[in-house]
């Protein structure tokens, strides 16, 4: 059986702008293209502007570049189109989603955020790697929480109704906005800490209180937060799926893949085309048709609609 596949999580774009990704050409290094997106049976694809603070370009003009990429691959394929909520996979087409990863993006400025909504992002992650002017970052020193600034973001993100995405934000980080967000918060592609101990995956409670608010929990493919050693399998990601929908039910867990964020992919699932033997893999671990279906597109799915 051939299970449609809603991934809340890739760096194409980065790519796009830096390497000069295309999809139906794709580099040596590229991972997403039409042809493993379709082989997988990807119906929805989330598209992340990621700002690299080690560039010299500021991250506000990357990510405008970004959005600029992403517009410029949907008029350059008719395969895909924006996720709309009376999107049908069966149509043949690919949904995406247009988000940004790391705040630094919007330059402090609430009129940016108001303006990238505007041109079509729907969900943002509050940091990257490093603490920010908004709030701390999973691996930053200092466990940091929301700064004010952060919250008057957070309150102005529920205003537009766009999404807030806790990956790589630090625990107090994620405490402060579980607290502060009026509107179903969402970690596009982080894993489960009980699992595996990486400061970028999810304390238990952190997995039950976004569940209970209605958000989910994309699991991604890092080795580095997937399990222990040089190398990830398969098994290691059904390791952090099955934990996530034993502590919060299977209406909790969705896929964030990462790819194009990484240089190295666990073994047996380099690509989207791979996502086919994931399914089987959950499958022997037992879990139900209807559960991988949920896993897979539902979940996320019926998450994001609530932002369209």
């Amino acid at each position: 059986m051939a299970f449609y596949v809603a991934d809340a999580h890739c760096d194409y774009l980065y790519g796009a702008v830096q390497s000069g990704f295309e999809l139906d050409e794709p580099k040596r290094d590229q991972v997403i293209t039409l042809d493993n997106l379709k082989t997988g049976h990807v119906a929805l694809q989330f598209f992340a502007a990621w700002t690299d603070t080690t560039l010299r370009v500021s991250p506000l003009h990357q990510c405008i570049a970004m959005i600029d990429a992403y517009h410029r691959m949907l008029g350059a394929h008719p395969e895909l189109v924006p996720f709309t909520k009376d999107f049908k996979p069966a149509s043949g087409k690919i949904a995406t989603v247009l988000t940004v990863e790391g705040g630094e993006a919007i330059d402090g400025s609430l009129a940016v955020l108001r303006v990238l909504h505007g041109l079509g992002v729907r969900a943002m992650t509050l940091t990257w790697n490093e603490n920010n002017e908004l709030a701390g970052a999973a691996t930053a020193r200092n466990n940091r929480g929301l700064t004010t600034l952060g919250r008057r973001v957070i309150d102005e993100m529920c205003r537009l109704n766009m999404a807030i995405d806790v990956s790589h934000a630090s625990d107090h980080a994620i405490d402060d906005v579980l607290k502060h967000a009026t509107r179903p918060i969402f970690a596009s592609h982080s894993n489960a800490r009980a699992v595996y101990d990486s400061p970028r995956a999810l304390m238990d409670d952190h997995i039950r209180a976004i569940a209970a608010q209605g958000g989910v929990i994309g699991v991604n493919f890092y080795h580095q937060q997937l399990c222990e050693g040089g190398s990830a399998r398969i098994e290691d990601i059904v390791q952090h799926i099955l934990h996530i929908v034993s502590i919060a039910g299977v209406d909790a867990c969705a896929i964030g893949s990462d790819f194009d964020g990484m240089t190295q992919y666990p073994r047996d699932l380099k690509n989207s085309s791979a996502f086919p033997r994931l399914a089987r893999a959950l499958q022997m671990a037992g879990l139900s048709d209807d559960d991988i279906r949920k896993i897979f597109y539902d979940n996320l799915r019926n998450y994001i609609a609530q932002f369209v």
